[in-house]
């Protein structure tokens, strides 16, 4: 059983402070949304395409050059909203956002502030201790994403690649409920898996189609739940941004820099300055990028070219009817319908892929032992490959054949593991490889009471030891399965070792 909370039980001490401070953190993820055009354009969103090379006329702001707005983004955003057991609005609007970037042709970015298409949703964070943590969602709103400026291919100019202008994004923006750097990357990793499950983002931050831009503040113990009661923000420290993290590890890293430098400002009677930060992996410091803007500063106005949004409740009803079953609801089923633990059904739901195979694997056998064998031999062979579950060698069929010889007494534990490696290297059908090279377990009683009676007969001396100490009569059973090439069968060559001793 999870236990549900949204506080921290105790404050949070930081390294090098005179007090105890809490953490306090929201996030606002930026995920792109997996769609094959951008959001108000038929160009394409193949990313790696050459410079500039996936720009329609209004993507690059040509006069005269209106937006229309691609209905699929839409939909992944109101399932994104209902993945997360969100509010869907059914009349949204869209916003200009007025500022300058050099590779922002139209001046301003279309986006949503006023009335977004998703409202307050959650979601559910399972902490390493057995203890789970709800974060709510504040909304999710979609917009356009800037492009790109390159600024090392010449040292005296800058170059501006627009293949990303225009593609649609998903901002989510979460309530401040997360409490640490930890709990920080759990809630991200948790919304990508939750993204990826619903195809509605792929999730890889390396790319850049999910990045987070995290809001810091410090508080002291007590303040955090007089904010839960009364949603009056004033009772927490000035928010400071680090803006766009693509790294689970440099979010944790970041969350605890700009912690200490905060606390440090306000042990040495300073106030902390709400402004947007970047964060340095090398140097180990955030640094001030720009004063924190608010809405006023960008101008905000209705989108002119664009109509509010209305969609109906009978297509959000479509949509909530073939969502597919999320990440919390098939580790239950796991549980339920396998008799796996809690963390073994956690590692085998962590992505759809490894889900499907363990499946597929498990049908119709032993769900605990196909989790074993999953999980602990192919995982940790692919691991040690650098592979990944789609290039695994071993298909669920054949994973499942050797279960089904385990299963059937033809072959031991010890030899699944040969033939595992064997169908790992060299492919094949496992029962095949088992008749054609000999590997079949010997059930024959008295082909295994021979050969203990053999060893029995060759080491007196230890078989007195036995007598007195039961305890030993483990060496038997080794030199019985040695000398049978570990093809006896291990349960067998147990209780006979153990008449002959015993009489």
């Amino acid at each position: 059983m999870l236990d549900l909370t949204y506080d921290t039980p105790k404050a949070r001490t930081i390294a090098g402070a005179k007090d105890d401070w809490e953490l306090v953190i929201g996030m606002e993820v930026h995920a792109q949304v997996q769609s094959k055009a951008k959001l108000f354009s038929s160009a394409s969103t193949k990313f790696g395409a050459e410079p500039n090379s996936n720009v329609a006329f209004v993507d690059a702001a040509m006069p005269g050059m209106l937006p229309v707005i691609n209905e699929f983004c839409v939909e992944q955003a109101v399932r994104t909203g209902l993945g997360l057991k969100a509010q869907i609005n059914l009349k949204s609007a869209f916003d200009r956002k007025n500022y300058f970037y050099p590779d922002l042709p139209q001046g301003y970015q279309i986006s949503q502030l006023y009335h977004p298409i998703v409202g307050e949703g959650e979601v559910l964070v399972e902490m390493g201790d057995g203890t789970a943590r709800l974060v709510r969602v504040e909304r999710i709103h979609i917009e356009q994403d800037a492009g790109k400026s390159i600024h090392d291919m010449d040292p005296n100019m800058s170059f501006v690649d627009l293949n990303r202008t225009g593609v649609a994004l998903m901002e989510i923006v979460s309530r401040p409920d997360i409490r640490g750097p930890e709990e920080a990357a759990a809630y991200l990793s948790k919304l990508r898996q939750i993204l990826r499950y619903l195809g509605t983002c792929d999730g890889n931050m390396q790319s850049g189609s999910m990045r987070a831009d995290v809001n810091v503040s410090i508080c002291r113990p007590g303040q955090y739940e007089k904010y839960q009661e009364t949603q009056d923000f004033s009772h927490l420290g000035t928010r400071c941004e680090i803006k766009n993290m693509n790294s689970m590890r440099f979010i944790q890293q970041a969350i605890e820099v700009e912690a200490r430098r905060q606390i440090a400002i306000v042990e040495a009677g300073g106030e902390v300055v709400q402004e947007t930060r970047l964060f340095d992996p090398d140097k180990q410091e955030t640094r001030s990028m720009r004063s924190k803007e608010e809405a006023h500063d960008y101008r905000y106005f209705p989108d002119p070219d664009l109509l509010p949004l209305e969609i109906e409740q009978a297509w959000v009803d479509d949509i909530a009817a073939n969502l597919p079953e999320l990440p919390d609801a098939k580790k239950a089923r796991f549980i339920a319908d396998f008799g796996l633990s809690d963390y073994d059904a956690s590692v085998l739901t962590a992505d759809l892929e490894s889900a499907g195979y363990f499946e597929a694997v498990a049908q119709g056998r032993d769900g605990k032992m196909a989790a074993n064998w999953v999980i602990n031999e192919l995982f940790g062979r692919l691991k040690k490959d650098e592979k990944t579950i789609q290039d695994s060698p071993v298909s669920p069929a054949q994973l499942g054949g050797i279960i089904e010889l385990i299963g059937k007494g033809d072959i031991s534990g010890k030899i699944a593991k040969d033939l595992f490696e064997i169908v790992y290297s060299e492919g094949g059908d496992p029962a095949v490889i088992v008749e054609e090279r000999g590997m079949k377990q010997v059930t024959d009683t008295s082909a295994i009471e021979k050969a203990v009676e053999e060893i029995i007969a060759a080491n007196p001396a230890q078989v007195e030891k036995a007598k007195q100490n039961p305890k030993l009569a483990g060496w038997f059973v080794g030199q019985v399965m040695k000398a049978t090439g570990g093809k006896a069968n291990p349960k067998a060559v147990n209780e006979i070792v153990a008449a002959k001793l015993g009489g």
